[in-house]
């Protein structure tokens, strides 16, 4: 292995931040140049004469000082934090603030750094003189060009989003191939053990490697759950930390006694490793809650937030004019999906079932019909492009999610929205627990983060957390992310098996 190799593995996290530092610096002063570039262009900038010299120097400062200012907010919102958010979504959002925060900042420090010959008396003008003077700007804010100022920071956006697209791509393959991945524990082999373990499976790019389980049933011993055993109880966590070289362990008893569970953790500190505990009330938590306290009592509060009139106006706004120009981009794919599937099959061109909505209202969804006639109906949705169910044409309709088209028809209506919690059928709303009826407080979408994520092979209603993210953080800027994702699966063709 290479010398560089057995750097990254050592120390992934302090070399993945430095190198996440060094590209955002890059892309800050690319965004920069591009901005000069494009002031150039339009006369904002000298191209040349007398003051072409003093312009050249005056953009060098400011991009050096727009490089500050941005990585600093970067940091502030939490863009170089090991711990990563569902999808990155949270990442993504973070971007768009530090950006638009940065600019406003950058304005203030151009007005009150700018140069003075002011000399004023008292001893607060005595403080503030020698400060000016150490860290005053030679730049004149009356000859730096507004729109120069406005598209760098487009550029800083736009070159932002993609290298840290590109960035969580990277992270993704080393973590797959086992770079930088952390070995973990799990402390009881229970139902919620085994659903971690499932989660690790499933997102191999959290970076976390299953070593195996504990539990304090020592009949478990040696027992194999998944691709990984149970190695012993607690007291064998002495040996096996360091024998394991163990980082982490996921203590998975929600319904142990509360002073065996602080006992656990009392253990696990005296060992040295991370502990990270499935609470009790792990569903509640699922949703966004205050911690209040009544004197020394600690209290759980349930914070609804339904989103503003302002917030329903844009998504509407959203849904509408994407859906109009989905439509009429799509138009021809229309006609062509139309004419075969008449011809492959016979009966109607669109497959209409009643699916449950907002609050649990029903309405009509309209796709295009994928299988043969006689063997549609209220029953699981394809998994591969052998069932027997499917025509031709519906097999490609389906693998780049074209079926889904007619659903924009829904979205005129006003009985979807382009993202949201996909519909399901009455008979599985029936059966819904109280955690899954959660899914009904949002309008149904076209798409939405479970069919982006690394789930979406799994039925819809046993992948909760997606949604319940979606309804307790939906935003006009994350339905924006999430198409814009979607449109990637699409276009790689994910979008169905």
């Amino acid at each position: 292995m290479s010398l560089g190799g057995t750097l990254l593995r050592r120390h992934f996290e302090p070399v993945i931040l430095s190198a996440q530092v060094l590209v955002d610096l890059l892309m800050v002063l690319l965004a920069c140049y591009l901005g000069y570039l494009l002031g150039a262009e339009v006369g904002g900038v000298e191209e040349a004469g007398p003051y072409r010299e003093q312009a050249v120097g005056v953009y060098r400062e400011l991009s050096a000082l727009i490089a500050a200012v941005c990585l600093v907010c970067f940091h502030a919102f939490g863009l170089y934090s090991p711990t990563k958010s569902l999808l990155n979504m949270q990442e993504f959002k973070g971007i768009l603030k530090s950006t638009v925060v940065a600019f406003l900042v950058l304005l203030s420090l151009l007005i009150y750094l700018r140069g003075t010959t002011q000399d004023g008396e008292g001893w607060i003008y005595g403080l503030i003189v020698p400060l000016h003077e150490w860290i005053q700007l030679n730049l004149n804010v009356a000859t730096l060009s507004r729109v120069t100022l406005l598209v760098t920071f487009g550029w800083i956006l736009i070159l932002m989003t993609a290298s840290r697209f590109a960035s969580f791509k990277v992270i993704q393959l080393l973590h797959r191939r086992g770079i930088g991945n952390r070995n973990v524990l799990i402390y009881g082999a229970g139902e919620m053990g085994q659903r971690l373990q499932r989660k690790f499976a499933q997102v191999p790019t959290l970076g976390l490697n299953l070593t195996g389980f504990v539990d304090d049933d020592p009949a478990r011993a040696g027992a194999s759950i998944g691709r990984a055993r149970v190695l012993g109880t607690g007291a064998d966590l002495e040996n096996l930390i360091p024998n394991l070289k163990i980082s982490e362990v996921f203590v998975a008893l929600p319904e142990e006694r509360e002073e065996r569970v602080l006992e656990i953790l009392a253990h696990l500190e005296r060992l040295g490793v991370q502990a990270r505990v499935v609470p009790r009330f792990h569903h509640l938590l699922s949703f966004k809650v205050r911690i209040e306290s009544l004197d020394s009592i600690p209290l759980i509060t349930r914070a609804y937030a339904a989103p503003g009139l302002v917030s329903q106006i844009l998504k509407r706004l959203l849904d509408i004019s994407f859906s109009l120009f989905a439509i009429l981009l799509t138009l021809p794919l229309w006609i062509i999906a139309a004419v075969l599937i008449r011809q492959q099959s016979p009966g109607p061109i669109f497959f209409v079932q009643s699916r449950i909505g907002k609050d649990g209202k029903p309405f009509n969804m309209y796709k295009f019909r994928t299988m043969h006639v006689h063997m549609s109906g209220d029953a699981p949705t394809p998994r591969s492009r052998q069932d027997p169910r499917l025509t031709g044409i519906g097999k490609w309709l389906r693998r780049f999610s074209l079926d889904e088209l007619p659903q924009f028809l829904n979205v005129l209506k006003g009985d979807m929205s382009v993202v949201g919690p996909r519909p399901e059928m009455r008979f599985i709303v029936d059966q819904y627990t109280p955690l899954q009826a959660e899914r009904l407080r949002a309008k149904p979408g076209i798409t939405g983060l479970w069919q982006i994520s690394y789930a979406r092979q799994e039925a819809i209603h046993d992948n909760l957390d997606y949604d319940l993210y979606y309804i307790e953080h939906q935003s006009f800027l994350l339905d924006l992310v999430i198409i814009a994702l979607t449109g990637f699966a699409v276009v790689k063709g994910t979008g169905a098996y």
